[in-house]
C-alpha cells in the first residue's frame, strides 16, 4: 500500500517485458509510423513524486517478474502533484493533465467498489458490537492497471480508487430549484479526495482532506484484501489463516490507518474480540521506513481525527494504554524517571492525559518538590506494616476510584483527593500544545516487522529514531536496502550500453541475473570495450543536447562533462550546495585569462531537475536561484561552453529515462545521515555514471560495492553531526573564507536584481528557524569544491575515467530491486513465487 507510485510510461515498458520491441516497432513502421515517436505520446502517470512512489513501481515491476502473487494498492489522482512549470520567477505549478484523453492502460471496475464513511458517531448495539453510524458515507471504485513481468505469463495488478457517491446522493429538487451548487455538492465532496496528490496541508481543510486520502487509501484496500480471503476460504473460513494468506507491507506512514481499521473491521463487522482481531492485526502488517526526518514522520490532529474516524480513536487510545501498561510491565516503577523517558518516546497519543493506572505512579508529595514517588501501587500494599505506606495507598485508591474502575479513564486529580500530593505535570494534557497522534509510532507498535531501506538507515532507525522500541523489540527490527529494475533503468532506457553488456558478458542474462554484471570487471582496461562504451554515452548525450534546448532554448556541447543533480528539490538534499559549488567556479573562471580558464577547468554542463513542493518557500528560492545563475552564466561569451547550467522543467521518469544514460557524474549530496536510502544514484551507477557524494543512504553500499577508488566521496559523517550543529549553536565554527567569498558575490547583485538575503540568511548565524545552516553547506563546502577539482582531473585522463564507469556498471548488482523483493518476500512476507503453467 502506498500513497505514491511512479510508474512512467507504460508502453516501452509492457512491449519490453513482453519481449516484443523489435516486432512492435516493425509493424509500427508498416504503419508509417516510428516507435519513439508514438511511445512519447503517452503522457507519464501523474500518480507519485519522488524516491517513494518509484521504488514503489520498480517493486510492482520486481514482484510480477519473479512470478511472486502480490499487487499494489493506491489512489488515481486525477490532476497528480502538479506540472512544474518554470518562469522568471522561479516555479509555477499548474494542474497535471495526463487523465485529459483518457488511460488505456486501466480497466475501470464498477463492479469492484467499497463503502466508505467518515464522521458520524460511535453506538453500541444490542449484539455488544460497536457501530459507526450517520456521517458522509462515500465509495471508493477500482481502477485497475496491468503489471507484466519480464520473460513470464505472470501480469500483477496495481488496483487505484477513485471516490465518488451514487447517483441518489444528487439532490434533485435543490437542482431543480436553482441551487445548482447544493445539488452537486456530494459529489464534489467525494471526488476531490482524489484531485490532487498530497494536497495542501497548512489549512484544517487541507488536513481533513488528506486525512481521507489516507483513510480511503487503506479502508477500500482493506475491504478488497478482506472480501477476496472470504470468497477464496468458501465454508472453511477461518481468520487465523488470514496473517498466512495476507500480508500488507505500508509504505512509510501515510498507510498507518491500515491498523485501527482492519481492527475495526475484524471486531465490529466479523465479531472477532479484541485479543483475537489484535493478534491478526500485528501477524499480518509491517512497516517501512523511508525517512529519518522529524517533521516526516506524520503525526496527526488528535481532534481531527476525533471529529473525522470517531471509533479509529477509540481503537488507538487502547492500543496506545496496552502499550504503556507494556511498558510499565518491562521497566518497573524503580527508576520513576526512565519510566517517564520511556514514555514520552513510545506513547501513539502525545500530549494526551495519562490514563489512570499509569498517572497514579507519578504522584508526588508536595513537601518533597520534584520526587517522584518510586513504589508502585503493588509495592505499596507490600509494605503495608508501615502507617506512612497504608497513608499513600489510600490516597493512591481513593483517587482511582473516584475517577471509575477504567484504566482508560482521564488521570485522577491527587490534589483534590489530599493537598499533601501531586500529580506530575507530565501526566497532564498541556492545553498550549497540540495533542497527536505519533502514526510511526503505531506503525511500529502494530506491525510485526519495521525495516529501514539501507545498511546506515536502518541503524540509525534502530539506534535513534526508535531506538527504545528496539531496546523492547529487537527482532522486529531488519534492513532491507532498496534497489531498482534493472529492466525499466537499464535495458529498456539504454538499449545501446545494454546491447554491449549483452555482447561482452556474453549473454543477456543479466537482465533477469545481476551478478552477472560483475562479468565486467575483467574487461574494465580493455580498450575495445572502453571504445564501446565511450560511443553509447555520447549518442545518450546527444539525445539530451537535444531535450535541453526543446524544453529550455539552451544550447550544449555533448563535448562537455554532463553533471546531474535530478531529485525533490529539498534543503538536506543540498541542491544549494551544488548551485554554490558552480558559482564558486563561475567566478574563478571571470578572474583568469581565457587561456588559463582552458587550462583550469574541464567543460561542464550542470544539469538539475525536480519540484520543489508548492508551500515550500525555501525550496522555491533555491529554484528561482538555480535558474538565475543559469540565465547569467549561459549568457556569458567570457565562459561559453566551458560552463552551462540548466534546470529542466517538470521532471519526471520519462526525463530520467533519456537524462541517466548520458549522465557522466552524478551528485547525491544529502547532510550525512539525513537520506534513508536514495534509487536514484542505483540507477546512475547502474548506467556507468560516476557518483560525487557523502557517506549518506545507499551511497555507503554503492561505494563499497563499485570501489572507494570509483566514488568521490566528501563531507562530514553521520556520527559528527550532531557536534557540529552543537559547535555551530555554540559560536565555535568558523567558515571557510571560500564560503564567504561566494555568497559575497551572490549578493552583489551579479545574477540579477533579486533578493536573495533569505537564502544566504539561512546559511548564517548560530541560532534560530531557518538559520544557522542546519544543513551544514557551510561546513561541508570546502571538502566539496575540494572534491570536484579532483573529479575534474579524472575526467581529462577519459581512459581512467572510462575505466571508473565500467566498474561502476560492474559493481551495481546488489542494487536491483529483484534481490529487495527477494528479501522481502523471504524475511517478512513470507512467499514463495507461483509460476503461472
Amino acid at each position: 500500500l502506498s500513497m505514491e507510485f511512479l510508474q512512467g510510461r507504460a508502453l516501452t515498458n509492457a512491449i519490453g517485458n513482453l519481449e516484443l520491441t523489435g516486432q512492435y516497432a516493425e509493424a509500427l513502421k508498416q504503419l508509417g509510423q516510428n516507435l519513439e515517436d508514438v511511445a512519447s505520446q503517452e503522457p507519464d502517470p501523474a500518480l507519485g513524486n519522488g524516491g517513494l512512489g518509484r521504488l514503489a513501481s520498480c517493486f510492482l515491476d520486481s514482484m510480477a517478474t519473479l512470478n511472486y502473487p502480490a499487487w499494489g494498492y493506491g489512489l488515481r489522482y486525477r490532476y497528480g502533484l502538479f506540472k512544474q512549470i518554470i518562469t522568471k520567477d522561479g516555479q509555477e505549478e499548474v494542474a497535471e493533465n495526463w487523465l485529459e484523453m483518457g488511460n488505456p492502460w486501466e480497466i475501470v471496475r464498477n463492479d469492484v467498489s467499497y463503502p466508505l464513511k467518515f464522521y458520524g458517531k460511535v453506538v453500541e448495539g444490542t449484539d455488544g458490537r460497536k457501530h459507526w453510524i450517520g456521517g458522509e458515507n462515500i465509495k471508493a471504485v477500482a481502477h485497475d492497471v496491468p503489471i507484466p513481468g519480464y520473460k513470464t505469463k505472470t501480469t500483477n495488478n496495481l488496483r487505484l480508487w477513485s471516490t465518488t457517491v451514487p447517483s441518489q446522493n444528487f439532490d434533485l429538487g435543490a437542482f431543480n430549484a436553482g441551487d445548482h451548487v447544493k445539488a452537486n455538492e456530494a459529489h464534489l465532496n467525494a471526488e476531490k479526495i482524489c484531485h490532487v496528490l498530497y494536497p495542501g496541508d497548512e489549512s484544517s481543510e487541507g488536513k481533513i482532506l488528506r486525512l481521507k486520502q489516507q483513510y480511503t487509501l487503506c479502508s477500500a484496500s482493506l475491504q478488497d484484501i478482506i472480501s477476496r480471503f472470504e470468497s477464496r476460504a468458501g465454508d472453511s473460513l477461518n481468520w487465523e489463516d488470514f496473517p498466512s494468506k495476507v500480508a500488507v507491507q505500508m509504505n512509510d506512514t501515510h498507510p498507518t490507518l491500515c491498523i485501527p481499521e482492519l481492527m475495526r473491521i475484524l471486531m465490529d463487522v466479523k465479531g472477532l474480540s479484541w485479543n483475537e482481531s489484535w493478534s491478526i492485526t500485528e501477524r499480518t502488517v509491517a512497516y517501512t521506513n523511508h525517512t529519518v526526518l522529524p517533521e516526516a514522520l506524520e503525526k496527526w490532529s488528535l481532534d481531527i481525527m476525533q471529529k473525522l474516524l470517531p471509533r479509529h480513536v477509540e481503537i488507538i487510545e487502547r492500543i496506545d494504554e496496552e502499550l504503556m501498561n507494556t511498558i510499565v510491565s518491562k521497566y518497573g516503577t524503580a527508576d520513576i524517571s526512565l519510566l517517564k523517558q520511556k514514555l514520552k518516546d513510545m506513547r501513539i497519543l502525545d500530549n494526551v492525559d495519562l490514563p489512570a493506572s499509569v498517572a497514579k505512579l507519578f504522584i508526588k508529595p508536595k513537601e518533597e518538590k520534584g520526587k517522584l514517588l518510586v513504589e508502585s501501587l503493588e509495592s505499596i500494599a507490600e509494605a503495608d506494616e508501615k502507617t506512612e505506606s497504608e497513608e499513600e495507598e489510600n490516597i493512591l485508591s481513593e483517587t482511582t476510584e473516584k475517577k471509575g474502575e477504567s484504566d482508560s479513564e482521564e488521570a485522577p486529580d491527587a490534589e483534590k483527593e489530599d493537598p499533601e500530593y501531586e500529580l506530575d505535570p507530565f501526566t497532564k494534557y498541556d492545553p498550549q500544545l497540540p495533542r497527536v497522534v505519533r502514526m510511526a509510532n503505531l506503525c511500529v507498535v502494530g506491525g510485526h516487522s519495521v525495516n529501514g531501506v539501507a545498511e546506515i538507515h536502518s541503524e540509525i532507525v534502530k539506534q535513534d529514531v526508535f531506538n527504545s522500541f528496539y531496546e523492547m523489540w529487537p527482532t522486529k527490527f531488519q534492513n532491507k536496502t532498496n534497489g531498482v529494475t534493472p529492466r525499466r533503468w537499464i535495458r529498456f532506457c539504454n538499449p545501446e550500453l545494454s546491447a554491449i553488456i549483452s555482447k561482452w558478458i556474453g549473454s543477456d542474462d543479466w537482465i533477469l541475473n545481476t551478478d552477472k554484471l560483475a562479468g565486467l570487471k575483467k574487461f574494465a582496461d580493455d580498450e575495445d570495450l572502453q571504445s564501446e562504451w565511450r560511443t553509447a554515452k555520447r549518442n545518450n548525450k546527444m539525445k539530451v543536447v537535444s531535450l535541453i534546448r526543446d524544453k529550455t532554448g539552451y544550447v550544449v556541447s555533448p563535448d562537455a562533462m554532463f553533471d546531474v543533480q535530478v531529485k525533490r528539490i529539498h534543503e538536506y538534499k543540498r541542491q544549494l550546495l551544488n548551485i554554490l559549488g558552480i558559482v564558486y567556479r563561475y567566478k574563478k573562471m571571470k578572474e583568469m585569462s581565457a587561456k588559463d580558464r582552458i587550462k583550469s577547468f574541464v567543460p561542464r554542463v550542470c544539469i538539475f531537475g525536480g519540484k520543489a513542493f508548492a508551500t515550500y518557500v525555501q525550496a522555491k528560492r533555491i529554484v528561482k536561484f538555480i535558474t538565475d545563475v543559469a540565465a547569467t552564466v549561459n549568457y556569458d561569451p567570457d565562459v561559453g561552453d566551458l560552463l552551462k547550467v540548466v534546470f529542466v522543467p517538470d521532471y519526471n521518469v520519462s526525463v530520467a529515462e533519456k537524462l541517466i544514460p548520458a549522465s557522466e557524474l552524478s551528485q547525491h549530496i544529502s547532510t550525512a545521515g539525513m537520506e534513508a536510502s536514495g534509487t536514484s544514484n542505483m540507477k546512475f551507477a547502474m548506467n556507468g555514471c560516476i557518483l560525487i557524494g557523502t557517506l549518506d543512504g545507499a551511497n555507503v553500499e554503492i561505494r563499497e560495492e563499485v570501489g572507494e577508488e570509483n566514488f568521490f566521496l566528501f563531507g562530514a559523517h553521520a556520527p559528527e553531526i550532531a557536534g557540529l550543529r552543537q559547535e555551530r549553536a555554540e559560536g565555535k565554527f568558523v567558515p571557510d573564507p571560500r564560503f564567504e567569498e561566494v555568497k559575497e558575490y551572490v549578493r552583489s547583485g551579479v545574477f540579477g536584481t533579486s533578493n536573495y538575503d533569505e537564502l544566504m540568511g539561512s546559511l548564517e548565524g548560530n541560532e534560530g528557524y531557518g538559520r544557522a545552516d542546519y544543513f551544514l553547506v557551510g561546513k561541508d563546502f570546502p571538502s566539496y569544491i575540494e572534491c570536484q577539482q579532483k573529479v575534474d582531473e579524472a575526467y581529462r585522463d577519459q581512459k581512467l575515467w572510462t575505466r571508473m564507469s565500467i566498474l561502476n556498471t560492474a559493481g551495481s548488482p546488489k542494487f536491483s530491486s529483484d534481490r529487495t523483493i527477494h528479501e522481502y518476500a523471504k524475511d517478512i512476507w513470507d512467499i514463495s513465487p507461483v509460476i503461472m503453467p
